[in-house]
């Protein structure tokens, strides 16, 4: 089943949605606060958050900051907040999809489905193999040779953005975005440090990349071998 973290602090609403959405066949879990949301997430790790802004501890601009760095699933707001302003500081924070209360039970449902559906990798991209190594997107696991090669969080979420654009300019800015969130802009340092541990251990050669190419002054390319397909 599909596992949503539903993150509210209005009790009936909460119950509400656990209800419905298990009727609709998803694992849900549940959290009331900020904090409770980001230890939840890390430790069930969700395929797709529900997140309400407003909560009592943490505001959920905060939350989505938080989890974006590591996670990678679709976030979609849900708020009582109309403005276009909350709106944009919501998308521009890392958030997939603004739905704002109150809202209609069977729109909210179609939201949720068509957000897991972008998330979703193509069948015939699910799995990228090099000589030197093979990523699986849909089990987040890269292996060389016969070994798994264990990645941190944010070296994963790197790659996973590199990997999904195969031959393509992935521009500093993109990259600070996608993995550590808007917040991030100039930190190209970050770039440097993670892109370097990757190399050293997926790339043959580190000191002469073949898969991980940077593009001096505007980004990193991942270039995958030419022979090679993807299926």
């Amino acid at each position: 089943m599909t596992k949503i973290l539903v993150v509210d602090d209005e009790p009936q609403l909460l119950r509400a949605l656990r209800i419905t959405l298990r009727a609709r066949g998803y694992e849900v879990d549940t959290a009331p606060t900020g904090a409770a949301a980001l230890q939840t997430a890390a430790r069930r790790h969700p395929e797709l958050i529900l997140l309400d802004l407003g909560l009592p501890d943490l505001d959920g601009i905060e939350v989505i900051e938080g989890l974006r760095p590591w996670y990678d699933g679709p976030i979609v707001v849900l708020s009582a907040r109309h403005t276009t302003d909350d709106k944009v500081l919501a998308l521009d924070a890392g958030a997939d999809d603004y739905v704002t209360k109150p809202f209609g039970m069977e729109e909210l449902l179609a939201r949720l489905r068509a957000a897991l559906r972008r998330a979703t990798p193509a069948p015939d991209a699910l799995v990228v193999t090099t000589d030197a190594f093979t990523v699986d997107l849909a089990a987040k696991r890269v292996t060389a040779g016969d070994h798994d090669v264990r990645l941190t969080p944010t070296e994963w979420g790197l790659l996973e953005v590199l990997i999904r654009n195969p031959g393509r300019l992935v521009s500093h800015k993109q990259l600070l975005n996608d993995v550590w969130g808007s917040a991030y802009k100039q930190e190209s340092n970050y770039l440097r440090v993670y892109v370097a541990q990757l190399r050293r251990k997926l790339e043959p050669d580190p000191a002469r990349p073949r898969y991980l190419l940077t593009e001096a002054g505007m980004g990193y390319r991942f270039e995958p071998d030419r022979r090679r397909s993807t299926g």
